[in-house]
């Protein structure tokens, strides 16, 4: 069923990196939820794999030194959703996560692989974007930090060189305190399904509830990587609250996104939904801020 030429299992992150520097074709695997549907369909027949699925160095959420929430890679959907810290800093993240596959995918998918498959649709990538998360990467020549902006470099490629796993995800102080956010995904069923279009909206509002003091936006499914909306950010930053402000920000993201049509929907058909969806999902962020939408 599985055509694979040879697994390697990994004992240490230093270890997988010599791995795959020593074999440059091996793909990772750690849950398996997509590298093993892609070799059933012989997608990735005879390649040899990189397992690091046994490092519990790189599972769990924690606060460090400088307050940054961090999510270790191999840390599982359905953790991420139950998390005490995600719950109370950045619950829109576990919301996200709870809408990909089905519970058994939830179980054993990791947010590591989701975000290194590179693609678009990916229902964690709009809000790391949104809060503006920080992708550690190590080496054979040991750590660097990149904003998830940079990661992605096109559809189903991120910057990950030969020797690099991505090893945790940071989310910065700046970026979670305060800050309150909504996520809405589109598809044409609400379970087992990819993202049509995805869009994530958070705030910081105002000590009177009555300012946007910062808002941030960003789409999965409405370019070839998941992207910002800088556009609609500055236009709606430091504004009032009030139906003129919110409706002007969910037009504005047409100036940033650039959908593609495809059998599972039409470039207009997106382009109207990441306006409808920007105005809900910023209303929504409002409300959870305290704030009257």
């Amino acid at each position: 069923m599985y055509d694979l030429k040879a697994l390697y299992e990994a004992k240490s992150v230093a270890d997988a990196c010599q791995l795959l520097t020593d074999h440059p074709e091996a793909q990772v695997i750690a849950g398996g939820s997509d590298v093993l549907v892609q070799m059933r369909e012989g997608k990735r027949a005879g390649k040899e794999l990189v397992s690091i699925y046994m490092l519990d160095e790189m599972r769990g959420i924690s606060i460090d030194e400088d307050e940054n929430i961090r999510i270790g890679s191999l840390t599982s959907f359905s953790n991420i959703t139950k998390n005490e810290i995600i719950q109370e800093k950045i619950g829109v993240l576990g919301e996200a996560v709870n809408m990909i596959g089905g519970p058994q995918v939830r179980a054993i998918g990791t947010i590591g692989g989701n975000t290194c498959n590179g693609v678009t649709s990916a229902d964690s990538a709009s809000t790391l974007h949104a809060w503006e998360a920080i992708v550690e990467i190590t080496g054979t020549d040991g750590v660097r930090r990149i904003p998830i902006k940079d990661f992605y470099i096109k559809a189903g490629t991120v910057d990950l060189k030969l020797g690099e796993i991505q090893t945790a995800i940071l989310i910065p102080k700046e970026s979670y305190e305060n800050c309150f956010g909504h996520y809405i995904k589109y598809g044409k069923r609400n379970a087992l399904e990819i993202a049509n279009i995805g869009c994530s909206v958070n705030v910081r509002l105002s000590d009177d509830k009555k300012t946007l003091d910062r808002v941030r936006i960003a789409y999965g499914v409405a370019g070839p990587v998941p992207m910002r909306a800088p556009s609609a950010e500055e236009f709606i930053n430091g504004k009032e609250i009030n139906d003129e402000n919110i409706k002007g920000f969910a037009k504005s993201v047409l100036n940033d996104i650039n959908p593609r049509d495809s059998w599972r929907g039409a470039k207009d058909f997106r382009e109207h939904m990441a306006v409808v969806m920007a105005e809900r999902a910023l209303r929504e962020a409002i409300k959870k801020a305290g704030g009257e939408a």
